[in-house]
Protein backbone atom coordinates (compact mmCIF):
# COMPACT_ATOMS: atom_id res chain seq x y z
CA UNK A 1 0.00 0.00 0.00
CA UNK A 2 1.11 4.07 -0.76
CA UNK A 3 0.03 6.44 0.89
CA UNK A 4 -3.72 7.90 0.84
CA UNK A 5 -4.14 10.87 -1.27
CA UNK A 6 -7.76 12.62 -0.44
CA UNK A 7 -9.32 13.98 -3.68
CA UNK A 8 -12.47 15.70 -4.71
CA UNK A 9 -14.23 13.81 -7.67
CA UNK A 10 -16.25 16.04 -10.33
CA UNK A 11 -17.47 15.54 -13.67
CA UNK A 12 -17.13 16.62 -17.30
CA UNK A 13 -19.98 14.65 -19.07
CA UNK A 14 -19.60 11.19 -18.34
CA UNK A 15 -15.84 11.32 -17.07
CA UNK A 16 -15.10 11.38 -13.54
CA UNK A 17 -11.94 13.66 -12.79
CA UNK A 18 -10.47 14.45 -9.31
CA UNK A 19 -8.25 17.07 -7.94
CA UNK A 20 -6.67 16.63 -4.68
CA UNK A 21 -8.36 18.39 -1.45
CA UNK A 22 -5.14 20.63 -0.43
CA UNK A 23 -5.72 22.55 -3.94
CA UNK A 24 -9.61 23.00 -3.39
CA UNK A 25 -10.36 25.84 -1.65
CA UNK A 26 -13.95 26.21 -1.47
CA UNK A 27 -17.13 24.63 -4.18
CA UNK A 28 -19.68 27.12 -5.04
CA UNK A 29 -22.50 27.04 -6.75
CA UNK A 30 -22.91 29.15 -10.22
CA UNK A 31 -23.06 32.73 -9.50
CA UNK A 32 -23.14 35.77 -12.42
CA UNK A 33 -19.46 36.55 -13.50
CA UNK A 34 -17.95 39.64 -15.38
CA UNK A 35 -16.68 38.76 -18.66
CA UNK A 36 -12.90 40.18 -19.10
CA UNK A 37 -12.29 41.75 -22.80
CA UNK A 38 -10.03 40.17 -24.95
CA UNK A 39 -9.58 36.78 -22.28
CA UNK A 40 -9.35 33.39 -23.92
CA UNK A 41 -12.12 31.68 -24.77
CA UNK A 42 -12.32 29.70 -22.07
CA UNK A 43 -11.98 32.22 -19.05
CA UNK A 44 -15.63 32.57 -18.71
CA UNK A 45 -14.60 35.94 -16.26
CA UNK A 46 -14.16 36.76 -12.92
CA UNK A 47 -16.15 36.63 -9.63
CA UNK A 48 -15.75 38.42 -6.64
CA UNK A 49 -16.01 35.80 -3.72
CA UNK A 50 -16.02 37.04 -0.35
CA UNK A 51 -13.90 40.53 -1.57
CA UNK A 52 -11.26 38.66 -3.63
CA UNK A 53 -11.62 38.65 -7.68
CA UNK A 54 -11.07 35.09 -8.98
CA UNK A 55 -10.74 34.20 -12.52
CA UNK A 56 -13.19 31.50 -13.97
CA UNK A 57 -12.57 29.27 -16.32
CA UNK A 58 -14.67 26.79 -18.28
CA UNK A 59 -12.85 22.93 -17.57
CA UNK A 60 -15.01 22.19 -20.41
CA UNK A 61 -13.74 25.19 -23.08
CA UNK A 62 -10.19 24.50 -21.68
CA UNK A 63 -10.27 21.06 -22.27
CA UNK A 64 -12.12 21.25 -26.03
CA UNK A 65 -14.92 19.68 -24.95
CA UNK A 66 -18.74 20.38 -26.20
CA UNK A 67 -20.23 23.43 -24.15
CA UNK A 68 -23.59 22.72 -22.41
CA UNK A 69 -26.08 24.91 -20.11
CA UNK A 70 -25.46 25.35 -16.21
CA UNK A 71 -27.52 23.47 -14.13
CA UNK A 72 -28.44 22.89 -10.53
CA UNK A 73 -25.28 20.48 -10.44
CA UNK A 74 -23.01 22.96 -11.83
CA UNK A 75 -20.58 23.70 -9.78
CA UNK A 76 -17.12 26.34 -9.30
CA UNK A 77 -14.36 24.85 -7.78
CA UNK A 78 -11.92 27.08 -6.54
CA UNK A 79 -8.82 26.14 -6.45
CA UNK A 80 -4.97 27.32 -5.62
CA UNK A 81 -1.85 26.34 -7.69
CA UNK A 82 1.05 28.21 -8.53
CA UNK A 83 0.22 31.17 -5.98
CA UNK A 84 -2.85 31.68 -7.04
CA UNK A 85 -6.62 31.25 -6.81
CA UNK A 86 -9.00 30.24 -9.82
CA UNK A 87 -12.74 28.65 -10.05
CA UNK A 88 -13.43 25.69 -11.83
CA UNK A 89 -16.31 25.06 -13.87
CA UNK A 90 -17.70 21.60 -13.64
CA UNK A 91 -20.81 19.91 -14.11
CA UNK A 92 -21.44 18.15 -10.74
CA UNK A 93 -18.63 17.65 -7.54
CA UNK A 94 -19.82 14.53 -6.13
CA UNK A 95 -17.69 12.58 -3.93
CA UNK A 96 -14.70 13.38 -1.41
CA UNK A 97 -12.49 9.81 -2.09
CA UNK A 98 -8.98 8.28 -0.51
CA UNK A 99 -6.91 7.23 -3.65
CA UNK A 100 -3.84 5.02 -3.10
CA UNK A 101 -1.19 6.25 -4.63
CA UNK A 102 0.31 2.59 -5.75
CA UNK A 103 -3.10 2.87 -7.73
CA UNK A 104 -2.29 5.84 -9.75
CA UNK A 105 -0.72 5.00 -13.41
CA UNK A 106 0.81 7.78 -15.72
CA UNK A 107 -2.14 8.71 -18.06
CA UNK A 108 -1.89 8.08 -22.40
CA UNK A 109 -1.60 10.68 -24.76
CA UNK A 110 -4.93 11.67 -25.19
CA UNK A 111 -7.67 10.56 -22.55
CA UNK A 112 -11.40 11.22 -23.45
CA UNK A 113 -9.61 14.30 -25.93
CA UNK A 114 -7.74 15.62 -23.50
CA UNK A 115 -3.90 15.74 -23.73
CA UNK A 116 -1.96 14.63 -21.32
CA UNK A 117 0.08 17.56 -19.98
CA UNK A 118 -2.97 18.12 -18.24
CA UNK A 119 -3.17 15.07 -15.99
CA UNK A 120 -1.32 13.94 -13.17
CA UNK A 121 -2.62 10.21 -13.60
CA UNK A 122 -5.38 7.80 -13.90
CA UNK A 123 -6.25 6.52 -10.44
CA UNK A 124 -8.15 3.12 -10.07
CA UNK A 125 -10.87 2.94 -7.97
CA UNK A 126 -12.11 -0.06 -6.63
CA UNK A 127 -13.22 -3.03 -9.57
CA UNK A 128 -14.31 -0.60 -12.61
CA UNK A 129 -14.00 3.16 -11.72
CA UNK A 130 -11.55 4.70 -13.05
CA UNK A 131 -10.40 8.67 -11.98
CA UNK A 132 -8.59 10.46 -14.22
CA UNK A 133 -6.50 12.92 -12.05
CA UNK A 134 -5.75 16.90 -13.17
CA UNK A 135 -2.38 18.80 -13.44
CA UNK A 136 -3.58 22.23 -11.78
CA UNK A 137 0.19 23.88 -12.91
CA UNK A 138 -0.79 22.83 -16.47
CA UNK A 139 -4.56 23.41 -16.77
CA UNK A 140 -4.23 27.05 -15.24
CA UNK A 141 -1.58 28.22 -17.28
CA UNK A 142 0.59 31.20 -15.54
CA UNK A 143 0.92 33.57 -18.45
CA UNK A 144 -2.88 32.93 -19.46
CA UNK A 145 -3.39 33.84 -15.71
CA UNK A 146 -0.87 36.45 -15.63
CA UNK A 147 -2.51 38.02 -18.85
CA UNK A 148 -6.08 37.60 -17.08
CA UNK A 149 -4.46 39.55 -13.78
CA UNK A 150 -3.73 42.62 -15.80
CA UNK A 151 -7.14 43.14 -16.75
CA UNK A 152 -8.40 43.06 -13.45
CA UNK A 153 -5.87 46.01 -12.43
Amino acid sequence: MGEEKKVIVFALGSEEYGVEVEKVRTIERMQPMTRVPKAPEFIKGVINLRGIVIPIIDLRARFGLEEVASTDATRIIIVSAAEFEVGLIVDSANDVIDVDTDNIDTPPEVVGGIKAKYLDGIARVGESRLLVLLNLEQVLNRSEIQQLERFEE
